[in-house]
Parts: C-alpha cells; sequence; structure tokens
C-alpha cells in the first residue's frame, strides 16, 4: 500500500457539520475498498485565492491515506461526482507525518499570542512621542485671555 496526503475543498454554504459528514463519507469509501486513514483533520473555511464555482471561500480538508492505487481511484471518482467537492488534489507522499499539519501548528501558535498572529502584543510598544502643542491648543490659548 501506498501513503497519500488528500486536501480537499468543499462549497462555502456547507456548515462544519455537513464538512465532518462529507468527511465521515469518505472515510468509510477508503475503509470499505481496503485502505485506511492515518489522520484527519479539518482546517476551517478559509478564503480562497479566485472564485471556484462563484464560491470565495471554502471548507478545507486533509485526509493522509494509507491504501491501494484502486482504493484511491475509486475515492476520486466519488469525490468528481460530488457537487460538494470544489476541488481536491491528492499526492503521494514517501511517510505520513503523525504531527499536526503546518496549518492546525500556525492557528495553536495564533491562539497563544491571543490571535493577534505576528503583530503580538499592543502593550509592548512605546507610547506615541509627544509633538509639541498642537496648533488647536495655542489658538485656544491666545483667544482665551478674554483681551
Amino acid at each position: 500500500m501506498s501513503f497519500y496526503e488528500c486536501v480537499i475543498i468543499a462549497r462555502q454554504d456547507m456548515s462544519a457539520q455537513q464538512a465532518e459528514d462529507l468527511t465521515d463519507k469518505l472515510v468509510a469509501l477508503v475503509s470499505e475498498n481496503g485502505g485506511e486513514v492515518a489522520k484527519k483533520e479539518y482546517w476551517g473555511l478559509r478564503n480562497l485565492s479566485y472564485r471556484i464555482k462563484k464560491n470565495r471561500k471554502g471548507h478545507y480538508i486533509l485526509l493522509n491515506l494509507n491504501a491501494p492505487p484502486v482504493c484511491l481511484a475509486e475515492v476520486e471518482r466519488n469525490m468528481r461526482f460530488d457537487e460538494n467537492i470544489l476541488r481536491y488534489l491528492t499526492v503521494k507522499v514517501k511517510a505520513l507525518d503523525p504531527n499536526p499539519s503546518a496549518i492546525l501548528q500556525r492557528r495553536d501558535r495564533d491562539d497563544r499570542r491571543g490571535g493577534r498572529g505576528d503583530r503580538g502584543d499592543r502593550r509592548d510598544r512605546p507610547p506615541p512621542r509627544d509633538s509639541g502643542p498642537r496648533q488647536q491648543g495655542v489658538r485656544t490659548a491666545i483667544h482665551g485671555t478674554g483681551e
């Protein structure tokens, strides 16, 4: 048997639960055809680089498969006919990585930082420089003398 990584993009108008049901259906199909799913990850609803069938976003799903080529051909044939799947890409790899993918590792790192990404914490920034009195403040002082 060979190792494969398969990334699937599903339609944006599906709910996350429907995307999970789609994943479970594909996992069952792999099992029926003599393969096994080593890892499945739901990456969430993400923006697409360009529109695909009038969709700007898609549910991304990663499957790590240990399956014979016949099983993979059957799974890809079913994905072609499924109207909820916009795109899929299957790549043969030498070994499957049991660790979380780079997408999930980045999401975990962002959660630890407070959701600000690479920008860091705002409290660490120095206060803004004082550029002297503002023009409005000067005018108020001149007119405020009562003369």
